[in-house]
């Protein structure tokens, strides 16, 4: 309690409230359990948070020894492999095990004693109920973790023992997080390491079937630039500690790699290029200056245009000499340009770097109030001085909520114009008060799935009375798969017209073409006799084959959400087919 204490201490003596917050909070909750032992009731030793370096508290739920790196990668490929049902399964486990750490003991009536009822064991305390913030939040920090754990069995594969230990001690780094996020208290998310992108999901098989290696490797290359665009974006939002913006764009990444997997599929099995079509997407960017430090203040001058002349423009030989009263007026920081010749308006461009300190109490003064003050100087002969032509003010007050000031200043002699211009540009790191947030509308590719794969069927030896406008043989497809896509799609467009949009037509295309053939082969199918029919359950029979080999090669490639609608494309086949069979 006392390290959690002196923790707290430190945060309020550096300024950062929101830490010293939730130091304060677990060391009140130190107290409120302190509180109740003495009392008598029962406490819950396993939910206190242990202090880093510290040994777990005595009488805690024990913590089972480290186990070696294989075992531990074999368990973090499991949780790696888990999805969201995987969490309310445990959550339910939780419950049913009850409070960790209470040691089980029954109790033995002695002789003549009165046998009473057994108290009811006292219930384990609820979690606390998340915010929306909090559940992103706790929704960044375990799918963070999941990909630690995938990166560290990459390397397991590739033999990099080193790397692997790397980032499984990252995602251990991450569960005092985790539990912290699940208790409702905020986290410092800019901690938080980020995920290694493994180039080989954008690698298409050099084995390929077909004749659009071409465009799918186009297809790729857009995919990819999409989704190293979506990981910038949110591995920025996670340094600037916005977790809405960094969750929109983890989320718009996963997208991506379910776009790439389709395209791989395709690819792989010869299939021809999938649907796709794009929309718009508002994507929110960050302004900020990267190569800048925080404490960098760097001014450019530019160009002064048209300066007043005493006789010939060819004899003006000006520079301009500026000031900046910061850290204070005796301590300002000054410099000036090199000497332009023979020209009233010269170009500079020329770059100082001036130095600031984003804590000194005396720097809002200096931006708000003072700013930087510029002179324009006539540069002497050996009989004359230097001259004054006029003089500048640049405010720094747009500092505050952004990153870059450009202007064009009045050269004034006194208060009175002297029809000259000078050109100006200061930029910082980041604004001093707030995010300069500006928004965009890029063209965003999205790929529709598969729906079935293409199946010719012979032509039967006897003609058979089917009313087709076409002489070629028709494609069979299993009808309850047929169904599953047309509702899907009619889902997807019932989406665009709920948010009062327009459908992409391709969407609008391909629902067409999946009703018209469903209907075309139900009307085949009634009127093609037993030939059809024979040639429907061998069609059914390779659809049932291919689905079955599409799912376990989605669940090894750690595709779920492909494997998990493969196998229920599976049991479309399988019933239809049992139908057909009677």
């Amino acid at each position: 309690m006392e390290r959690y204490r002196s923790a707290a201490d430190q945060a309020k003596a550096k300024g950062d409230d929101r830490k010293a917050r939730m130091h304060e909070r677990i060391v009140k909750q130190y107290q409120d359990t302190i509180r109740s032992h003495k009392a008598g009731k029962q406490v819950h030793l396993a939910e206190l948070p242990v202090p880093p370096g510290f040994p777990p508290i005595h009488g805690s739920e024990a913590v089972p020894q480290e186990q070696s790196l294989v075992g531990v990668l074999e368990t973090a490929m499991k949780l790696a492999n888990q999805d969201g049902d995987g969490d309310d399964d445990d959550e339910e486990e939780e419950e049913k095990k009850g409070p960790a750490g209470a040691p089980k003991t029954v109790a033995r009536p002695g002789p003549g004693s009165n046998l009473q009822p057994a108290a009811p064991k006292p219930s384990p305390p609820k979690s606390p109920k998340l915010s929306g913030k909090a559940q992103q939040q706790l929704q960044f920090l375990e799918g963070r973790k999941k990909q630690l754990l995938a990166a560290a069995l990459r390397s397991k594969q590739h033999k990099d023992i080193e790397g692997a230990k790397m980032y499984l001690r990252q995602s251990k780094g991450l569960d005092l997080m985790i539990e912290a996020s699940r208790g409702g208290l905020p986290v410092d998310i800019t901690k938080v390491p980020a995920a290694p992108v493994n180039q080989e999901d954008f690698t298409l098989d050099r084995h390929g079937k077909g004749q659009n290696s071409e465009k799918y490797a186009k297809l790729m290359e857009q995919l990819k630039k999409q989704h190293e665009m979506s990981k910038s974006y949110s591995q920025q939002f996670t340094h600037l500690g916005n977790i809405t913006e960094t969750v929109k764009y983890e989320k718009m990444a996963e997208e991506c790699m379910k776009y790439i997997e389709i395209v791989k599929q395709g690819h792989a099995r010869g299939l021809p290029l999938p649907h796709c079509h794009y929309e718009e997407r508002t994507v929110s960017v960050v302004k900020i200056f990267p190569e800048l430090t925080s404490s960098d203040l760097v001014l450019y001058v530019k160009k002064a245009v048209n300066l007043p002349t005493g006789s010939s423009p060819s004899d003006m030989d000006t520079f301009v000499r500026f000031e900046f009263a910061y850290p204070s007026l005796e301590e300002a920081q000054r410099d000036k340009t090199n000497v332009i010749k023979g020209t009233n308006s010269p170009v500079y461009k020329e770059k100082f770097n001036l130095q600031i300190n984003r804590n000194h109490r005396g720097l809002k003064r200096a931006i708000q109030a003072k700013g930087i003050k510029f002179e324009v100087i006539q540069k002497g002969g050996l009989f004359k001085s230097d001259r004054i032509l006029g003089t500048a003010h640049l405010k720094l007050e747009t500092l505050e909520n952004s990153c870059e000031i450009r202007d064009i200043l009045e050269v004034m002699d006194g208060r009175r114009p002297t029809g000259g211009k000078l050109e100006l540009c200061v930029r910082i790191r980041e604004p001093f008060s707030s995010q300069q947030l500006s928004s965009s509308t890029e063209k965003w590719l999205v790929v529709e799935p598969i729906v079935l794969p293409p199946a010719p069927v012979p032509k039967p030896k006897q003609p058979t009375p089917i009313k087709s406008s076409s002489s070629s043989p028709q494609t069979l497809h299993c009808l309850s798969v047929l169904t599953f896509e047309k509702e899907k799609l009619e889902k997807k467009i019932l989406a665009y017209r709920q948010q009062h949009r327009n459908p992409p037509e391709d969407l609008v295309v391909l629902l067409h073409d999946v009703t018209q053939r469903s209907q075309q082969q139900v009307q085949q199918l009634r009127q093609g006799g037993p030939a059809i029919r024979t040639e429907y359950v061998r069609q059914l029979e390779r659809y049932l084959q291919f689905y079955s080999d599409s799912a376990r090669q989605l669940g090894q490639e750690g595709n779920r959400d492909g494997a998990k609608e493969a196998l229920y494309k599976r049991n479309l086949v399988g019933n239809e087919l049992q139908k057909m069979s009677r």
